[in-house]
């Protein structure tokens, strides 16, 4: 596990194949969250979890990934979108997705580790227009949502939360939809778990998520093109435009 130090500059990372994830996935502690930090760990595979001092920066091997159009969504998704009545946006609410990602209880956990810090840096690199989010809502209410970060033809998801049945899978169907028009290689959902494996995600070695990620940071930015025009408001799914 390697030491960092900030510069002046933001911390520096080795290459990523100079490291070594533990059996948590690892790889180093300590630098900062300047966005010249942040940017330079997403293009290594690498990310940080938590805000708080050392910082924890993780890249593990195997690497959980969904392919926009493996996106599984059940009959009883469809039925629930159906029936909720959502409407899905993307960029309009970004802080309040990150809050209510910190605050939405789930599992049992107390604490979270989207801190007040991870919040002001991930905003920082939303104004720069690298962090996005994707809003659901029901009338005025924002019920569900997601967040993470877009480079070249990758995104890389950071959390989601719920307030109703089926909100944070619909932003996550909706995202994946208008992903896969924009012919977007994966979405990386950096841990495991049983809940994504569901929706379509697959483990691939670190090597090999490594090398997907190398090609799709070499092509241009697909954000815009995924997106379409300024403060659309969508279907479940992105299929049709609602407005």
């Amino acid at each position: 596990m390697r030491r960092l130090s900030a510069s002046g500059q933001g911390a520096v990372f080795p290459p990523p194949e100079d490291l070594t994830p533990d059996g948590y996935g690892l790889v180093a502690l300590g630098g900062d969250l300047r966005e010249s930090t942040l940017l330079e760990a997403y293009r290594k595979g690498i990310f940080p979890w938590e805000g708080r001092e050392p910082i924890p920066w993780y890249s593990p091997d195997p690497r959980l990934v969904l392919a926009p159009a493996a996106f599984h969504c059940s009959r009883s998704l469809r039925k629930t979108a159906r029936g909720a009545g959502f409407a899905i946006t993307f960029d309009r609410a970004f802080e309040a997705v990150m809050e209510a990602c910190a605050t939405t209880p789930r599992g049992g956990r107390v604490e979270s580790w989207i801190t007040p810090r991870m919040i002001r840096a991930y905003g920082r690199l939303h104004r720069r227009g690298v962090a996005h989010s994707v809003e659901v809502w029901q009338g005025t209410a924002l019920v569900g949502g997601l967040y993470g970060l877009a480079m070249g033809r990758a995104f890389f998801g950071e959390s989601m939360f719920a307030r109703c049945t089926g909100a944070s899978k619909v932003a996550l169907w909706t995202l994946c939809g208008r992903l896969a028009g924009a012919s977007y290689h994966f979405v990386d959902c950096q841990q495991d778990t049983g809940h994504l494996r569901r929706l379509g995600a697959v483990t691939i070695p670190r090597v090999t998520y490594l090398d997907r990620l190398a090609r799709a940071l070499a092509e241009p930015e697909g954000w815009a093109q995924a997106m379409g025009p300024a403060g659309a408001v969508f279907e479940p799914g992105g299929t049709s435009q609602v407005e």
